[in-house]
C-alpha cells in the first residue's frame, strides 16, 4: 500500500513511464528467452545462424544506445520512446511471421533498434519529470521491470504451449498498446536548442573523464545483474536437478523487491552520500556469489540470489540518479546511452569470463570459479566507486558538476 502511495505522488508522466516499463519487460521477456528454441527446433536453423541473429538483436541495441541518448536530446523524449515502441511491435510481429533468414535479420534489427531508442529516452524523461525525488521514481522504475521480468517469462511459457507465433504476435501487441499510450497520455516537453552538433556532444560526454570511469567502474553491477539469467538459473537446476527451480529464484526476488526496494532507497537516501551506498550495494552483489562457492546445494544458491538482488535495489537507483548529474541537463539522454555503451560493452566481456570460468571450473573439477570469478567483479567495481568517490570525481546529489581531469 505504501509503494503505490508513492507512486500517486508522481506526476501522470512517471506514473505512465512505470507501466511502460512493466509492459516492455513484460513483452520482452515473453518472447526473447524463447526464440533461440524457435529458431532451432521450429524453423530448423543452424547454431551458428542463430548466433547470428541473437548477435544482430544484441549489437542493433547495445551499439546504437548513443543514437537514442542523442535523439532524446535533440527531437524530445516522447517521440523517441514512441518511435521504439512502435519499432518494437514490427520487429516482434515479423519475428511471428516471418521464417526466412532475411526477415529475421530484419526483425532482429528493429527490435534491438527499438530497445535503443527507448531505453536512454525512457530515463532521460523520468531523470526530468521526477526532479529531487530521483531516487525514489527510479526505485519504482526497479520494482516494475522486476515485475515485467517475472511476468514475461511465465506468460510466455504458457504461451508457448500454443505456439510461439502466438507467443510473438502478444508480444507485438503489448508494444502496440504501449504505443498508443504514449502518444495519446505521455506529455510532449519543449526541447531547448542545442549548441553544436551530435558529435560534439558525443565528444563532451566522452571526454567527461569522470563519467567515463564512473560508466566502467559499473562493470560489475552490470555483469552480475546478468548472472540472473545466467550462472544463478545453471546453479539452481544442477542443485535440485529441476528446470523449474530458475523460476523460484526470479519469484522470491521479485517479492523482496516490491516489498523492500522502496523502503531502502528511502532510508539510504537520507544516510550519508548515495556514491557510499553505490559501493556498498556493488559490494553486496560480490559477497552474494560466496555462499554457493562455498557450499553446494539450493539453499546457498537461493540465499546468493536474494543478497545479488539486495545489492541491485541499493545500488541501482542512485546510479541511474547520478548519471544526468555528471554534466548538462540538455545532455541527459547522451549520457545514459553513452553510459549503456560503456557499460554494456565492458558487461559483454565480463559475462565472456564468466562463461569462461563457468566452462573451465565444469572441465577442471573446480565448481566454485565462476562463483569466484564473480565475487571478484563485485568487489572490484565496489572498489572502484570508492576510490572516484575519494578522487571526488563523483557528483554530489545537489548539484551537476562538469568534466573534471581528478579520475
Amino acid at each position: 500500500m505504501r509503494t503505490w502511495h508513492e507512486i500517486r505522488r508522481f506526476p501522470l508522466a512517471v506514473r505512465l513511464l512505470l507501466v511502460n516499463q512493466l509492459g516492455v519487460n513484460t513483452g520482452f521477456y515473453l518472447l526473447i528467452p524463447y526464440l533461440a528454441t524457435h529458431l532451432t527446433e521450429n524453423l530448423g536453423l543452424s547454431a551458428a545462424v542463430v548466433g547470428i541473429v541473437l548477435g544482430v538483436r544484441n549489437l542493433s541495441q547495445q551499439g546504437l544506445f548513443i543514437i537514442g541518448g542523442s535523439a532524446s536530446d535533440r527531437l524530445g523524449a516522447r517521440g523517441v520512446i514512441i518511435a521504439g515502441c512502435a519499432l518494437r511491435t514490427l520487429g516482434f510481429a515479423l519475428f511471428a511471421l516471418g521464417d526466412g533468414l532475411a526477415v529475421l535479420l530484419a526483425a532482429s534489427v528493429l527490435s534491438g533498434l527499438a530497445g535503443a531508442l527507448f531505453n536512454p529516452a525512457v530515463r532521460a524523461y523520468l531523470a526530468q519529470e521526477a526532479g529531487e525525488r530521483k531516487a525514489e521514481a527510479f526505485a519504482l522504475f526497479n520494482v516494475f521491470a522486476t515485475t515485467g521480468a517475472l511476468i514475461g517469462p511465465l506468460l510466455g511459457s504458457a504461451l508457448l504451449l500454443v505456439d510461439f507465433r502466438t507467443s510473438a504476435l502478444t508480444a507485438a501487441g503489448i508494444f502496440a498498446v504501449l504505443t498508443v499510450a504514449q502518444a495519446l497520455v505521455l506529455p510532449a516537453r519543449k526541447v531547448e536548442p542545442s549548441v553544436g552538433g551530435v558529435l560534439g556532444d558525443w565528444r563532451e560526454v566522452l571526454g567527461n573523464r569522470p563519467f567515463v570511469a564512473f560508466a566502467l567502474a559499473m562493470v560489475g553491477m552490470f555483469t552480475l545483474e546478468n548472472q540472473l539469467y545466467l550462472l544463478l538459473p545453471a546453479g539452481a537446476r544442477e542443485a535440485t536437478g529441476w528446470d523449474g527451480a530458475a523460476g523460484i529464484v526470479f519469484l522470491v526476488g521479485t517479492v523482496a523487491n516490491l516489498a523492500l526496494q522502496l523502503r531502502i532507497t528511502k532510508r539510504l537516501k537520507s544516510c550519508g552520500d548515495r556514491a557510499r551506498w553505490i559501493a556498498v550495494g556493488l559490494a553486496v552483489m560480490g559477497l552474494a556469489f560466496l555462499p554457493p562457492a562455498l557450499m553446494a546445494g539450493a539453499v546457498p544458491v537461493l540465499a546468493g540470489a536474494l543478497l545479488l538482488y539486495l545489492g541491485i535495489m541499493i545500488a541501482q537507483p542512485f546510479v541511474m540518479e547520478l548519471i544526468p548529474r555528471f554534466g548538462r541537463p540538455e545532455l541527459t539522454g547522451t549520457y545514459f546511452g553513452i553510459f549503456y555503451v560503456v557499460s554494456g560493452v565492458a558487461a559483454a566481456l565480463g559475462n565472456t569470463a564468466v562463461g569462461w570460468a563457468m566452462d573451465t571450473g565444469e572441465s577442471d573439477g573446480q565448481p566454485w570459479l565462476p562463483w569466484v570469478c564473480c565475487a571478484l567483479f563485485g568487489l572490484g567495481s565496489a572498489g572502484a566507486v570508492a576510490w572516484l568517490y575519494r578522487r571526488g570525481a563523483i557528483p554530489a546529489p545537489a548539484e551537476p558538476v562538469r568534466e573534471r581531469s581528478t579520475a
